[in-house]
């Protein structure tokens, strides 16, 4: 039996788990290496695999620690690290897209042929078993002359109207065609051949801050091998369709890649009373054929082999199994397909008129900020709205970000990010010289208490050494209300109301911010530290999304089952009350070794939400009751597999309080903030209304 092809993962981002996972479950691959700048997400991917973590694609190398590399950095990295480790004589498999034009496509192909090594494309979609028995019936001739072909992409993007504003996709207009168009293209490809576009168009605009247009739809229309091919993709808040349709003289074929089915409507031979019955039988038929056959995958694989997974397995197999045993690289993730996607890529963008690809001019720096105050987590929806606040009031803003670049083009003279890890003592320390004021909005999701003690707790504890350390005046740190429990009606808290005194039966995140506030205050109680605690409710407005997960389970953008019955009246707050009561806490000094509860006037509920979403912006959403003693027993079913049959570590299992908390039984009393800092929250409900659904761009459009 050949050995195993060792492969090194760099990049260790959202996506690098999917490839890591996939790689496990495959024969002749097995993860001996992880590279990321960061050594604390190094670290902990290479933990999860067993693998050797690296922090430069220099020591990768060097180490001869594997055989293959997966390029998961951002797309304008990917043609120089290819070709880096290309020469060095490994291959390669790099996400979509795999560069960011033809050239750099042709340079990372060149430089495989030249080290005679394998490039492959990250087309994932390809290797879904759906797609397959498509292609093959394709190809058997099943649904006859193929004319047409329509495939779709339409799936909210959500950071396009509520951030973050820094991802690579939203640099320039022409990235988010670079970053969506290669799966759709990629079928388009592998199943008729090099595409020749017709027409291009951009459609939805919408401006990021700073009035930087972007589109939220492409448009395009293509041929290849007498099949006339349209392509739509969209990113407003729609019901998701991700899907490839056929039409031919034999039948019409639906591929859905998102949820690996494939249905085929075809005649019949019977006559005008029975034909449509037939067909509708059939149909439905095969509906339910394809949804029993993946609810059995689903349950027999513990949820491990969702279409997704099953996507990235699919693609794994292909390019593994013939590299481990030294059979011909398949066509589907060749260097061939990359360049025939990337050259359709480049000629659609072509096509675009130019106003559609026009990136703002970045307004002149006049002069260069002197920041009093640093807020940590600015780019999130709370830190913007923070951050423009205090630069209306006359200060200027040092934002801690990852990059170096952030949501505010508009504001040079007022406004500098600085890439600072969190984990840096000494760079924060020096981040902060000269800053009065911190307000640290940082939070981290992690999936055990360990990591969330070094991620969350760890951080916040070194960024109040931090500010000991450079004299800052006050610290803001922004824990949250989920942290109380919140599942008694009859209740009503205050800032007096105390967390439980237990909380290992809580949500890593409402467990992880209580015990940041502990620290916080021991530091205070024992070292003076000048810190103020701020805990906003569910908050809402311009910039914030619509799939709130602090009101429910959404199900896309057309149904939630939400919290509870959704009769209780909900600790709604608005964006810009919440900035307002932010700058309060970071100016008065009766607030230092305070806490408040940023929670805006009772106003609606779960339910009253929508129905005002209904009612302004004519869009009526699906909800649904959500049992929360249901929630918690399939919590239950789900803890108890994962640790037994999966043998997963570190898990939580929330108590029923703590998924009763979700629904926000209890009621706050806001009466603190508005007495000692004189925070005056939104009072009129259709004001409320107005800022928080009408004004607030929910759906894109």
């Amino acid at each position: 039996m050949p050995q195993p092809v060792r492969v090194g993962l760099i990049g260790a981002g959202y996506i690098a788990s999917w490839h890591g996972d996939a790689l496990r479950a495959t024969e002749g691959a097995q993860v001996t290496a992880v590279c990321d700048l960061s050594e604390p997400a190094a670290e902990g991917l290479a933990m999860a695999y067993g693998a050797v973590p690296f922090t430069s694609v220099e020591a990768l190398i060097t180490s001869g620690a594997c055989d293959a590399v997966h390029i998961l950095t951002p797309p304008a990295h990917h043609a120089r690290i290819a070709e880096q480790c290309l020469k060095a004589g490994l291959h390669v498999l790099v996400e979509k897209p795999v560069a960011v034009s033809l050239d750099e496509t042709r340079a990372i192909a060149a430089a495989a042929q030249a080290a005679g090594r394998r490039f492959h494309p990250g087309h994932n979609f390809l290797g879904l078993p759906s797609y397959l028995r498509m292609k093959a019936a394709l190809t058997a001739g099943d649904y006859g002359r193929v004319s047409q072909a329509e495939i779709t992409w339409a799936l909210p993007l959500a950071p396009l109207r509520s951030g973050p504003f820094n991802l690579w996709l939203l640099r320039e207009p022409k990235n988010l065609l670079l970053e969506l168009g290669p799966h759709p293209f990629a079928f388009a490809v592998d199943l008729f051949g090099p595409l020749e576009i017709l027409h291009a168009e951009a459609s939805k605009p919408i401006a990021l801050p700073g009035e930087d247009i972007r589109p939220q739809g492409f448009r395009v229309l293509a041929r290849a091998g007498g099949v006339e091919i349209s392509f739509t993709l969209s990113m407003v808040e729609t019901v998701d369709d991700r899907s490839v349709t056929l039409r031919g003289s034999s039948g019409r074929a639906r591929l859905d890649f998102a949820a690996d089915t494939l249905v085929v409507d075809r005649e019949n031979a019977s006559d005008l009373v029975v034909n449509p019955l037939r067909r509708q039988m059939d149909q439905s038929w095969q509906h339910l054929r394809e949804g029993l056959r993946n609810a059995a995958i689903q349950t027999s694989s513990l949820n491990q082999k969702g279409p997704y997974a099953q996507s990235f397995r699919g693609m794994m197999a292909a390019v593994y199994g013939p590299l481990a045993n030294g059979q011909p690289q398949d066509s589907r993730f060749s260097a061939e397909s990359a360049l025939a996607v990337m050259e359709a890529l480049d000629a659609a963008l072509a096509k675009l008129p130019p106003e559609a690809l026009a990136v703002k001019a970045p307004a002149v720096q006049t002069r260069k900020p002197r920041p009093t105050a640093m807020v940590i987590g600015g780019t999130g929806f709370i830190g913007r709205a923070l951050t423009r606040r205090l630069v209306a009031e006359g200060q200027d803003v040092r934002v801690l970000s990852r990059g170096r670049s952030g949501p505010f083009p508009d504001l040079p003279d007022r406004v500098e990010t600085a890439a600072v890890s969190l984990h840096d003592l000494d760079g924060l320390t020096e981040a902060m010289q000269g800053i009065d004021v911190v307000y640290n909005l940082a939070r981290a999701l992690e999936k055990n208490w360990a990591a969330a003690l070094v991620n969350d707790v760890g951080v916040s504890t070194r960024i109040a050494m931090a500010c000991e350390a450079a004299g800052v005046k006050r610290l803001v740190y922004t824990g949250t209300i989920a942290s109380y429990d919140m599942s008694d009606p009859h209740v009503q808290i205050t800032e007096e109301t105390r967390f439980p005194d237990d909380m290992t039966d809580r949500n890593l995140y409402a467990r992880s911010k209580a015990e940041c506030e502990r620290q916080l205050m021991k530091l205070h109680a024992e070292r003076g530290l000048p810190v103020t605690i701020a805990r906003p409710g569910i908050v809402v407005g311009h910039g914030g999304p619509l799939q709130h997960w602090g009101i429910g389970r959404w199900h896309g953008a057309g149904a939630v089952r939400i919290w509870g019955p959704g009769r209780n009246i909900l600790p709604f707050v608005l964006i810009d009350d919440v900035a307002d009561g932010l700058l309060r806490m970071g100016r008065d000094p009766a607030a230092v070794g305070e806490s408040f509860n940023l929670v805006g006037e009772p106003m609606l509920t779960a339910r009253g939400y929508f129905d005002a979403i209904a009612d302004t912006l004519g869009a009526k959403i699906r909800v649904s009751p959500g049992n929360l003693t249901a929630f918690y027993a399939s919590d239950a079913v789900k803890y108890g597999l994962k640790k037994v049959a999966l043998r997963k570590q570190g898990l939580v299992r929330p108590s029923l309080a703590d998924w009763q908390s979700r629904a926000h039984f209890s009621p706050f009393v806001n009466d603190k903030p508005k007495k000692m800092l004189g925070w005056q929250p939104e009072t009129d409900r259709a004001a409320f209304i107005d800022r928080a659904i009408t004004g607030a761009n929910l759906f894109g459009f």
